[in-house]
């Protein structure tokens, strides 16, 4: 854990030097496919659309030894993060910035109830801790927007369990991926686009009479078996973009969405992936010979990390455009995905995060002023 001694308000110089990409939705995205002939940040990763309405994009991960063997801290897209003249959460107008989550379980997708308490306790300590700096939220404190600036300030909001019943699939699950994506080797049997995340996260809000502003966002879990993909459809071209399958569309682990016109802020958060027959994951490992269960529960401890990846970038950046990014549409997620650092821990149960007294293994967070200082950038806490 590095401590930052030197300002560097590098986003505020740069600050409308970049132009964001053309939306996802436009469909000119390229195509979602590993590239391990590239020697860039990237070449453990799917390629996928930087910017536009999906943005945080947690992207799967190669499982090989050349992916794993690598440890350093340094960022993986073109820092430093530029803040674009717009609000962030976590301002003295909008904190403490509530978290939701919503765990969408309908009849035949239930969830244990292991992996719903170890990610409530992980969101939970993390608002017990609000105002630290013992975890990978307090970079958060460098950051501005056009309303003020950010301080770490978390508060769990009350916890859903939602079991409206799945819409008919938006998206076509191919014969091929009902089996061997699940470490279990099961698959896929019913397929969400983000329309129908969005709706769904929608309705959960309004029947509850919830917020929608900047001080408050909604994660949505989903349930095992559940794929989800970013357009309606087919799965099995490459203009698609989904959760890790057999298909060219194989692409993301997680992600967030824009805030305009008043919708919410959320993060859809598909079940997570790892040890997967396909030879990607949503894991730690991405860097360990096996995933890491300081909880002793794989799927809990799993998606804690994504779980950060996200909330940290919709605060920094909750409109998907005008808040913090660098030259390639890198949020301060993105730089540091599958970064974890030195750990703790007994082998198979390493930790790099001591939240309200639990352990926990989550990739670290860009840090502007780390950057400037070490030229890496990505630390465990500030």
């Amino acid at each position: 854990m590095r401590r930052v001694f030197v300002l560097l308000a590098a986003g505020g110089l740069a600050m409308g030097l970049f132009t964001p990409a053309v939306s996802a939705a436009a469909s000119t995205s390229p195509r979602a496919v590993v590239d391990m002939s590239s020697h860039g940040p990237n070449a453990c990763a799917s390629t996928l659309p930087a910017k536009g309405h999906f943005a945080g994009i947690v992207r799967a991960q190669a499982v090989t030894a050349a992916c794993q063997a690598r440890t350093s801290d340094a960022a993986r897209g073109h820092p430093p993060l530029i803040w674009h003249g717009g609000p962030v959460m976590g301002t003295p107008s909008t904190r403490p910035v509530v978290v939701t989550p919503i765990f969408w379980q309908p009849a035949g997708h239930r969830m244990d109830g292991k992996y719903e308490s170890i990610i409530t306790a992980y969101l939970a300590g993390v608002a017990h801790d609000s105002g630290l700096h013992t975890n990978v939220f307090s970079t958060l404190n460098e950051y501005y927007g056009s309303n003020g600036t950010i301080s770490y300030q978390v508060q769990l909001g009350t916890p859903i369990v939602d079991n409206n019943r799945l819409p008919a699939d938006g998206c076509t699950v191919a014969s091929s991926d009902t089996a061997n994506i699940y470490a279990d080797h099961s698959g896929y049997n019913a397929c969400l686009d983000d329309a129908q995340i969005q709706t769904e996260t929608n309705n959960v809000i309004s029947a509850r009479n919830l917020p929608v502003d900047l001080g408050h966002m909604y994660v949505l879990f989903l349930a095992k078996h559940v794929e989800s993909c970013f357009f309606a459809g087919s799965t099995t071209t490459s203009d698609n973009f989904c959760t890790i399958n057999h298909q060219p569309s194989a692409a993301y682990c997680a992600y967030h969405n824009e805030n305009t016109s008043g919708s919410p802020i959320y993060s859809n958060m598909p079940y997570p992936i790892y040890a997967s027959a396909v030879g990607f994951t949503c894991g730690s490992d991405a860097r360990f010979p096996v995933v890491q269960t300081p909880n002793h529960n794989a799927d809990g401890d799993t998606e804690v990390s994504p779980t950060s990846h996200e909330i940290m970038e919709s605060i920094t950046d909750p409109d998907t455009v005008s808040g913090w990014y660098d030259a390639r549409g890198y949020e301060n997620g993105d730089e540091c995905a599958y970064v974890f650092g030195p750990t703790l821990g007994k082998t198979g149960q390493a930790y790099n995060q001591v939240i309200n007294g639990h352990h926990y293994l989550t990739q670290e967070e860009f840090s502007n002023l780390d950057f400037a200082n070490t030229g890496l950038g990505c630390l465990q806490s500030e």
